[in-house]
């Protein structure tokens, strides 16, 4: 299965689920879920998914963001499960001129959980949070349940200049910058040590602190955070 990492085999059947939500509350319970990825194993085990879900009585597919794109003004989902690496403009891209041509498009997207740049990106142009896909079918169900009450929600990422007004940036020494960075460009904490010539153990501590001061709870939304506030590009 594509993008599915080191344990493909097992599929979405292993590993643990995260979601981070960094929308606004509020969203309602769906009858309809578009499923967007190029991997057609991928579509089927979320339709398997979904079909646990209560409330979702209809999924609809798309293979590519550009067929979400064309589909989501006729069929108006509620939810899009939006794969973040696809072929054509992908669905970073896809997310973000969707959102802007819908603003009321509520998007979570699909990831490997080493994709922090692709869901960091994603999330900067609109999409409400992401899923890891290795994980279990009942962990996967249960955060589509949560995404679609926003019953369990909660914001751990502060919001980006625009919406706290005054308020100022977090600030990170230049050594958590260096690490933001390094996480921005899928680098590992082993290959971050390397170019900055420190120790794995030295690396990790720095990111420890600088999830702290970001308010994240890992990689991936620390690079969100960062997106937002302008801290990398």
């Amino acid at each position: 299965m594509k993008g599915v990492g080191p344990s493909s085999r097992k599929g979405m059947a292993t590993g643990q689920a995260r979601f981070r939500h960094v929308g606004k509350r509020g969203v309602a319970p769906v009858a309809t879920v578009l499923v967007c990825d190029d991997s057609a194993l991928v579509r089927e085990t979320l339709h398997r998914v979904l079909a646990s879900v209560p409330g979702i009585t209809r999924v609809v597919d798309a293979s590519s963001g550009e067929e979400a794109l064309a589909r989501w003004p006729v069929e108006r989902p509620s939810l899009v499960l939006m794969d973040v690496r696809m072929p054509g403009i992908g669905g970073v891209e896809a997310t973000r001129r969707l959102i802007s041509r819908h603003p009321e498009a509520i998007v979570i997207m699909v990831t490997v959980a080493e994709d922090a740049e692709g869901v960091a990106r994603a999330v900067a142009s609109g999409a409400r949070g992401y899923l890891v896909k290795d994980a279990t079918r009942e962990e996967m169900a249960a955060t589509v349940v949560h995404a679609l009450s926003d019953a369990v929600w909660r914001r751990n990422a502060p919001a980006p200049r625009s919406a706290e007004g005054s308020a100022a940036a977090p600030t990170l020494t230049e050594r958590e910058m260096q690490v933001l960075t390094g996480m921005s460009r899928g680098r590992s904490n082993s290959e971050i040590g390397k170019e900055l010539f420190l120790s794995e153990d030295t690396v990790k501590t720095h990111a420890r602190r600088l999830f702290r001061k970001l308010g994240a709870a890992d990689r991936a939304q620390a690079v969100a955070v960062g997106f937002r506030w302008g801290m990398v590009r």
